[in-house]
């Protein structure tokens, strides 16, 4: 719960502030271990409740986390206190579920908490990489230069994964109107002109009897088939929750052709930005690796790199332990050697990190230039088909009686 109380100094002087704590009494005793000689201590008002309905179902996106970080890391510069910077920004954020957040943050700091325990506290807003890269940087004291990293760093993400959703959106789209067009054809169009042939009593062709048949079984028993998906999507999903079915999915993720080659370069293009990151604010190799694993999002990735960690522990380097996987490219495990031997593996991470997105963007572009015409010709030919074979027969019908 959160209080807001006032104070009075040594010299009389009146100060207000806000704590949280599970009770008044509690809010009180922490007060008065600081020293402070309370006047008054009130539970803070409550947001009205579509401000709070707005706060639980609004998310942080990854741009906002990166405007802020340099926000932060520019307050830090200029020298300003963390308690002021985060009651700061919590005051002109714009989005109420930030905002909170914020004002969460700060009251923490105020409490005593230190800025990394703070951010560790709001995991759906500032990850595990986050808090850590934070730690660090309170351990170094170079606070300002490690939110100028983590906001450099949350960009570049944030552009690499936005060019690939980008990427499938226009490929989702054109499958989601080929779907819809052949269902509005099968449904309308299709059962008309059958009446047509029908009616004739004229044999038809193969091609012919399978699309009335499709027509006939869409028109007839569609609605089960869609409850049967749905049933179908909604039993994968509950089985993608699982450990088991997550790794099996994001193995499968990696397999599928042409497009499981960019998610592999993707997450490779990941875990050397993450770890070079993380090396360059300090953070020991073993923690960066277990710390990879947490943010990577795949399994099969998270699992190499965690099982990695364990041989590394055992006395490995990182370029052996690597080794034994083959979602893990040569030309990688090699650079990591060279890095391991001349004592520079932060940089060779750095220009693997920056290989790698690039290799992203070249795979985005090229996918996206092999998959628009290939999709156009594919709903082009899907209509067609469907319409000759029954105009076809239509038009030797016509042919016959004339």
């Amino acid at each position: 719960m959160l209080f807001k109380y006032t104070s009075i100094n040594d010299r009389g002087e009146q100060k207000t502030g806000s704590i949280e704590a599970l009770n008044k009494d509690v809010a009180i005793s922490a007060l008065q271990r600081r020293g402070l000689i309370i006047s008054s201590v009130v539970e803070a008002e409550k947001g009205s409740f579509l401000e709070n309905r707005i706060t639980f179902f609004e998310r942080i996106k990854n741009k906002d986390i990166v405007i802020l970080s340099r926000q932060i890391s520019t307050l830090f510069d200029a020298k300003v206190s963390a308690l002021r910077v985060f009651r700061l920004l919590s005051g002109e954020a714009e989005r109420p579920a930030l905002r909170k957040v914020l004002s969460e943050v700060a009251d923490d700091l105020q409490g005593g908490s230190s800025i990394s325990k703070a951010l560790a506290q709001h995991p759906d807003a500032f990850s595990i990489f986050y808090s850590n890269m934070v730690k660090a940087g309170e351990e170094s004291g170079k606070l300002d230069e490690t939110f100028l990293y983590l906001a450099d760093y949350l960009d570049r993400v944030y552009e690499t994964t936005s060019k690939v959703r980008s990427a499938m959106v226009y490929p989702a789209f054109i499958i989601i109107t080929f779907v819809g067009v052949m269902i509005l054809m099968l449904t309308t169009v299709i059962p008309n002109l059958s009446a047509i042939l029908i009616e004739s009593g004229q044999e038809v062709p193969l091609y012919t009897k399978v699309v009335l048949a499709l027509s006939a079984f869409v028109v007839n028993y569609g609605i089960f088939f869609l409850i049967v998906v749905i049933i179908g999507c909604l039993f994968a999903w509950r089985y993608g929750l699982t450990e088991k079915g997550a790794l099996a999915i994001d193995r499968t993720k990696l397999h599928i052709p042409i497009i499981g080659k960019l998610f592999m370069t993707l997450y490779l293009s990941r875990i050397a930005d993450n770890m070079n990151t993380m090396l360059s604010a300090g953070i020991p190799m073993l923690h960066s690796i277990e710390i990879t694993a947490s943010v990577i999002d795949n399994k099969v990735y998270e699992h190499i790199l965690l099982e990695a960690a364990k041989g590394i522990k055992g006395g490995s380097s990182m370029s052996d332990a690597l080794s034994k996987y083959e979602e893990i490219p040569g030309i990688l495990i090699a650079m990591i050697r060279v890095g391991e031997e001349t004592g520079e593996l932060g940089h060779i991470l750095k220009i693997l990190a920056t290989f790698y997105e690039r290799e992203v963007r070249n795979a985005v572009d090229a996918l996206v230039s092999l998959i628009e015409p290939l999709l156009i010709i594919m709903l082009g030919l899907g209509v067609g088909f469907l319409l000759a074979a029954v105009l076809i027969p239509i038009y030797d019908i016509a042919s016959g009686i004339s």
